[in-house]
């Protein structure tokens, strides 16, 4: 039954928000508690990253460093690191006083910039589908949200059938309209896997300068990109960086979700905005946490590649599995997710497959179709993480083998 105000006579839930309701990760993860089943819905590790992280916060912890509230901006040993990260790896340069702000995590930095930047009336462009808190913070800020549809393709090589989605850069152009304010882009692309190539991102940034709009570029999956593809930083083409704001995550790169770290880079009367929006949000998070996150981005190159290695070693156990389980596997350049088609098991409709998936083979996985405005395009895909031990990954597919018989 809806709850009305006795004088109002309006539901309680702010009618911005009225389309959302409890996330699919919530129901998927209870799903898996209470079914017992493993759990490659929502992406996070079951692991701990890097062991001389951790001592590092607790080392920050011990020695009293961010237990009270930190600089709003952030620490000055992580802004730095940001800095140094971001010029060692793209060769782009950034004031650590002026054009950084640390966030309570990307989801953070992500409200804050489209709270800041957008008005009622605006249009925003978003890739579909698109990590559902841009829709809920697009619809916050009172915008309008535009998708624009990556589309299944299928190339076959060698009699090999490769799947992926790709960008229309066309249907990009004719979304744009005197009311966009701003283009949401996401590289490596949550859920599809998605790389956006040195063409396409050419294309969007040309689009950007002539219609004069602004760019959020979430890009917390920076270091997880696999065979031939290249993470190529929007900011870095001509005329963008003035108008990017370029989102960063430690929890993606580093195996600490929980420590909610984020970071927005951007010119300063950017960062200006995003921070004038964030401070009324969480205003400071995750002290003692930051400054293990600039140790962190100074690791070696190293320590970087066996990360990418380890998850493209999983990317290829899960994939082989799902394709010998029957679904057809689209298979990832970046993320920690792999997407599939469910139609060649008999299946159509994703949301009733991953509700059932748990009593039928003791597996969670995610329905593509919550990430989508367009229902009916994201139907036959579900989504699985591959950010999980082998071990785990091992007995999903045995499962999965078997359910698919």
């Amino acid at each position: 039954m809806t709850v009305m105000t006795s004088s109002a006579r309006r539901p309680l839930l702010n009618r911005r928000l009225a389309e959302f309701g409890t996330t699919i990760f919530a129901e998927m993860s209870a799903l898996a508690l209470s079914t017992g089943s493993i759990n490659l819905g929502q992406g996070f590790p079951d692991t701990d990253g890097p062991e001389e992280i951790r001592e590092a916060a607790v080392r920050a912890v011990r020695d009293g460093r961010g237990n009270q509230y930190p600089p709003g901006p952030g620490v000055p040993e992580l802004r730095t690191a940001i800095t140094a990260h971001q010029e060692r790896r793209y060769g782009l340069t950034f004031d650590p006083d002026t054009e950084v702000l640390v966030t309570a995590g990307a989801t953070e930095a992500i409200a804050a910039a489209l709270l800041a930047l957008v008005e009622p009336g605006d249009e925003v462009i978003a890739l579909e589908p698109y990590y559902d808190s841009y829709a809920a913070c697009i619809a916050m800020a009172g915008g309008t949200r535009v998708p624009v549809t990556l589309r299944p393709h299928e190339d076959t090589h060698d009699g090999v059938v490769h799947r992926c989605f790709r960008l229309d850069l066309d249907e990009l152009r004719d979304a744009v309209t005197d009311n966009t304010r701003l283009l949401l882009i996401n590289t490596p692309h949550n859920p599809t896997g998605t790389v956006l190539t040195r063409e396409e991102l050419t294309a969007i940034a040309e689009l950007a300068v002539e219609r004069d709009l602004l760019v959020v570029t979430d890009e917390v999956y920076e270091h997880l990109v696999f065979d031939e593809a290249e993470h190529i930083p929007l900011a870095t083409l001509p005329g963008m960086r003035g108008r990017t704001v370029t989102i960063g995550s430690a929890g993606k790169s580093f195996s600490f979700t929980g420590w909610k770290v984020g970071w927005v880079t951007a010119a300063p009367d950017l960062v200006a905005a995003v921070r004038s929006a964030k401070q009324f949000l969480t205003y400071v998070a995750s002290g003692p946490f930051q400054y293990a996150v600039a140790e962190a981005l100074a690791l070696p190159d190293t320590y970087f590649e066996a990360f990418r290695a380890d998850m493209r070693a999983k990317r290829d156990l899960l994939g082989a599995g799902l394709a010998e389980a029957g679904f057809a596997v689209f298979r990832p350049a970046g993320t920690y997710f792999i997407t599939t088609d469910i139609r060649p098991l008999g299946e159509s409709d994703g949301f009733a497959f991953c509700r059932a998936l748990p009593e039928r083979a003791g597996v969670v996985a995610i329905p593509n179709a919550v990430f989508y405005d367009h229902r009916d395009a994201g139907a036959p895909f579900v989504r699985f993480a591959f950010c999980k031990q082998t071990s785990v990954l091992e007995e999903a597919v045995k499962r999965l083998k078997t359910f698919a018989g």
